[in-house]
């Protein structure tokens, strides 16, 4: 699948309206991240939420895709989830549908994205919550940060940095 092609992979909102990564972005690079309410990483809707704010003008969109296939830590319905991000953690950037990362109903965006290997060389399966896939504004996935490692990491900020020019 090229890069075009999954810039352009249909999704719906998380107010079940259908688009596609490249609709709901712009031109710009994107930080994919897997999203849950009831995690442990959850703080990280924070550090997200600043990135979307700092690197807005520059062009960069952070996209939520919340998921519950990690100890059931997402099982809000999409109000739930949209309530939830707004008034916990002021979320303003486009959160799409609950989606699966893993497995047989894994979304076609995600059976993208987890081609790409981590800097450790390994690729496959989402390990868990708050995973970040950086995707270049050509659609080219460029990054990718396992968990634990923090929206405001210098690695993630210096991606970030190179992905906008």
């Amino acid at each position: 699948m090229s890069a075009d092609d999954l810039m352009n992979l249909s999704v719906n909102t998380l107010a079940g309206e259908p688009t596609t990564i490249a609709h709901a972005t712009g031109s710009g690079p994107v930080l994919a991240v897997n999203v849950a309410s009831k995690c442990g990483l959850t703080p990280q809707y924070t550090a997200l939420e600043q990135l979307a704010k700092d690197y807005a003008a520059r062009g960069l969109t952070v996209v939520g895709f919340p998921c519950n296939q990690f100890m059931g830590q997402e099982p809000g319905t999409a109000e739930e989830i949209a309530e939830f991000c707004s008034a916990t953690y002021g979320v303003t950037f486009p959160m799409m549908e609950k989606i699966e990362v893993n497995g047989k109903g894994r979304h076609p965006i995600y059976g993208v994205l987890t081609e790409k290997a981590d800097d450790a060389g390994e690729a496959g399966d989402v390990q868990w919550n708050f995973e970040k896939f950086l995707i270049g504004a050509d659609g080219a996935v460029l990054r990718r940060f396992r968990p634990t490692t923090t929206p405001d990491d210098p690695a993630v900020i210096e991606a970030l940095e190179a992905a906008l020019g």
